[in-house]
């Protein structure tokens, strides 16, 4: 589950759950950065949670396009994520920081890219140098 901000893009909070339970979701809302609006899809649990700023549950995909746009970036660069079978990575530690990895990446470019909108820049770019 992802959270972003629509402006920048970028990933201001997310989580790798096994079950989406209303605890796991709670636990999301209060990591992630105020917001004086949240949008998402219809889905019941997102209704049952308590959001600091308004919520609103919209049947389309009028005001959740970045971050639909952000997941299926998210299973294109990582293949764990992808859905074509029942395989998954089932080591929550591995996917979780394969996950951490490409969000501070992510991150790194929508800031660059922010800055500095006529330049290129490739994700690979971004990568953290081992030390």
């Amino acid at each position: 589950m992802t959270f972003v901000e629509r402006a920048t893009r970028r990933i201001v909070s997310w989580a790798v759950l096994w079950e989406r339970t209303i605890a796991a979701f709670e636990q999301l809302v209060e990591a992630a950065p105020f917001a004086r609006l949240y949008y998402s899809d219809a889905f019941v649990t997102y209704a049952a949670l308590w959001y600091p700023g308004t919520y609103e549950a919209l049947p389309n995909k009028s005001q959740t396009f970045s971050v639909e746009g952000d997941n299926a970036e998210l299973r294109h660069y990582l293949a764990r994520l992808a859905r074509r079978t029942r395989c998954f990575s089932r080591c929550i530690v591995a996917l979780t920081r394969a996950v951490d990895l490409l969000v501070r990446t992510w991150n790194e470019r929508q800031r660059f890219k922010q800055a500095h909108p006529k330049l290129p820049a490739q994700l690979i770019q971004f990568l953290p140098l081992p030390n």
